[in-house]
């Protein structure tokens, strides 16, 4: 008897997959071969405010812990910190976003070694937050020449490193500014940007020239601008190591795309790559009543679902997409920026302002006006931690250490991929019998799907609108988007399907770039448009259009949107020919970017057999360095037959 039981235990522990600690754990996570020394990081810069603000860290076992402690069994080997030289007013109250000063580094920094960590240490050069967007000079050194500039870096860099040094501080990397596309510290001029860069280099290499040195750089979507940058930076002979940069697959591009322009800089120029800057959300939901910067709107990619799971995916694809160039780390951004609390607004303001647990204080106007100083508030990436609202360790956090053996689990549905419809008024309204499953592996199954009941006939009598259906597929929710619609004759209306010959454009006079483009944030739907761009004052002039045949005899309308910016003056329009003769145009315009301006010609009468082109006819002089713009979303619609 014994032995039985001896049998059936073993068998139940072959079947429960475990992590390395033994606890059962429902994640999928594939094994990833990495080296020994591949970076797992995290940022925590914002920790010391939380836990002033009443915050606390359970593991999975709903144990209070330190929270360094909780990463650094979890797989996390590094902790990454922000630095600001002085994000206080001068009466001591901070700036928020942790208040993150040489002195929290510090603190940071004693606890990550304790917890056998290294620190990155990520100088913004800055007072507060420095990005793609701003790059402000500290208030100490704003007006300096540049000269002197130079040498406050360098001794600013020798001082904090010095001090972490003295404090027994494992550093292992030092970031020479924070997503410097083409700004550092004020300075906008690229041999500047060296020079800055440059005295925060030979500082670290005076203090430590084992400290790993990188720069940071953000939007690898766009490869020319990375291949600019860091010819630029070998142009100049930067002492560095490595180079890093953000991604957010939100906004930056495939992983595909993301190993080719690392590919191209480790390649070139010999330097190691990582990715510094990732995260993703595991809910849409907000916990602390202050919005998120991401959520079920947007438009924005959304290439996992928001579940644990799915946040678990996009680290391990990020890592295995470092892993397979050869890159050295991963670091998640923020991942233990949680809420302060979860009763009211109220509540949260009053610690934000008063420890700096917030994303940005009341008092930071005086430093960042037009942002901080307007929407300061709290996290706006609470969704994005791998904490829970109750400050207990998801399973996700799980991932850093579960990658280098693997977890194999049943592959089960975790999310149900939204249905979205187009329905033509006069046709029928069916509902599919299936819906896509995301599997726990990332893979797409269909499964079947009941919805909710749903009244056609109000929806076709409803006319052109849009209408939500929820349902249930395997116990999940499902819903369904449908959007009540005229059919639209245009092919490709879109431009989704690429170059597909459906729609023809002729270059009337030297236009750069004319193409169907990928990307989602520049689309007015779907993920792609037709794209314009000349650099040229005076070079774009060209056409766009589809001739479309066997139209049934009737009233039609149509309709393009355009958004583009440094046009000058311009002619833009939209027109209509049947049989070869215009019949219609519709005077149109670009002004700004995401300003989409959607003329609509109305009327035409079509005749069976005629044969009806649509398009667009646009011409810019140029502001000064030529045009550019999108078109997307083009409709033909037969508004009353014959």
């Amino acid at each position: 008897m014994k032995k039985v039981w001896l049998l059936i235990l073993a068998l139940c522990l072959l079947a429960a997959p475990l992590t390395a600690q033994g606890e059962e754990c429902g994640l999928y996570i594939p094994k990833v071969d990495l080296p020994e020394d591949f970076m797992m990081g995290m940022d925590v810069s914002s920790v010391l405010a939380l836990e002033k603000s009443g915050v606390k860290y359970y593991d999975h076992q709903g144990q209070e812990r330190d929270l360094f402690a909780i990463l650094a069994e979890n797989g996390i080997n590094t902790i990454r910190v922000r630095v600001w030289n002085d994000p206080f007013t001068a009466d001591g109250k901070g700036y928020g976003g942790g208040n993150c000063d040489i002195n929290t580094a510090i603190e940071i920094g004693k606890r990550a070694t304790a917890n056998g960590m290294k620190l990155l240490v990520d100088f913004h050069y800055s007072d507060f937050w420095a990005d793609p967007g701003k790059q402000m000079a500290p208030k100490a050194w704003d007006g300096m020449k540049l000269d002197a500039k130079i040498e406050a870096v360098y001794n600013y860099t020798f001082d904090c490193l010095t001090q972490l040094k003295e404090a027994g501080v494992d550093v292992g990397m030092v970031q020479l500014g924070n997503e410097t596309n083409g700004m550092l510290c004020g300075e906008k001029i690229w041999r500047s940007i060296y020079k800055l860069m440059d005295a925060g280099s030979r500082a670290t290499r005076a203090v430590d020239p084992e400290i790993l040195i990188a720069v940071h750089f953000a939007n690898p979507e766009n490869a020319e601008n990375y291949e600019s940058w860091s010819f630029k930076l070998d142009y100049y002979h930067l002492d560095y190591d490595v180079f890093a940069t953000s991604y957010y697959p939100y906004w930056h591009g495939t992983l595909e795309n993301l190993k080719n322009v690392l590919s191209y800089v480790q390649q070139t120029y010999g330097k190691k790559v990582m990715v510094v800057e990732t995260s993703y959300a595991y809910t849409a939901e907000d916990t602390d009543f202050s919005g998120n910067t991401i959520g079920e709107g947007g438009s924005f990619e959304k290439p996992y679902p928001f579940t644990v799971q799915g946040q678990a995916n996009e680290v391990a694809d990020v890592v295995k997409a470092m892993a397979d160039i050869g890159g050295i780390g991963v670091c998640y951004w923020e991942g233990a920026w949680i809420t302060v609390g979860q009763q009211s607004f109220e509540e949260n303001s009053a610690l934000w302002e008063t420890y700096g647990s917030g994303w940005a204080s009341s008092t930071a106007a005086e430093y960042d006006p037009k942002d901080a100083g307007v929407y300061y508030g709290g996290s706006a990436c609470d969704n994005q931690a791998m904490f829970g609202p109750d400050g207990k360790a998801l399973e996700s956090l799980k991932v850093f250490r579960l990658l280098r053996m693997g977890n194999q689990v049943p592959v089960v549905p975790d999310a149900i991929e939204d249905v979205h419809l187009e329905l033509d008024l006069a046709g029928e309204i069916k509902l599919p019998e299936t819906v896509n499953a995301i599997m726990n592996d990332g893979s797409r199954r269909e499964i079947s799907v009941v919805w909710d009941a749903y009244d056609a006939a109000a929806m076709k009598a409803g006319g052109v609108q849009d209408y939500v259906i929820m349902g249930k597929a395997d116990g999940m929710d499902a819903v369904c988007h449908v959007s009540m619609v005229q059919f639209n004759y245009l092919q490709n209306a879109g431009f989704e399907d690429g170059e597909d010959g459906t729609w023809v454009a002729t270059d009337l006079r030297q236009t750069e770039q004319l193409y169907v483009e990928e990307k989602k944030s520049d689309s007015l739907s779907g993920v792609k448009h037709y794209h314009f761009y000349s650099a040229n004052a005076g070079s774009v002039e060209f056409t766009l259009e589809q001739q479309v045949t066997g139209l049934p005899a009737g009233t039609y309308r149509y309709e393009i949107a355009i958004m583009g910016g440094d046009g000058g003056q311009t002619e833009i329009y939209s027109y209509v020919k049947i049989n070869g003769e215009e019949v219609a145009r519709k005077e149109s315009g670009i002004t700004s970017y995401n300003n989409w301006d959607i003329p609509v010609i109305e009327g035409m009468q079509v005749k069976e057999g005629d044969v009806v082109t649509v398009g667009m006819y646009v011409k810019c002089s140029g502001a000064g360095k030529g045009a550019w713009g999108k078109i997307d979303d083009a409709k033909l619609n037969l508004t009353a037959a014959q």
